[in-house]
């Protein structure tokens, strides 16, 4: 099932690592809430903080929320 979000992230690898991909790109890997705001920043929403990804609903999360970064 495809999001109507443009941010997914993704559930926590082996490493604890979540992929967060953008329009249909995988940034990267995050491991905290802070580099979820990076690569958001990095796409253009530069305003975005920890606080702006916790609450935002532009954000889809997979296997738990911003609380869970374990496997």
């Amino acid at each position: 099932m495809a999001s109507d979000r443009p941010v997914v992230v993704y559930p926590p690898d082996e490493t604890g690592g979540r992929r967060v991909r953008v329009d249909g790109e995988i940034l990267g890997l995050a491991y905290s809430v802070r580099d979820v705001a990076a690569f958001l920043q990095e796409a253009g929403l530069q305003s975005f903080d920890d606080l702006d990804v916790v609450r935002s609903g532009l954000i889809e999360w997979r296997g738990g929320g911003p609380e869970v970064w374990t496997h």
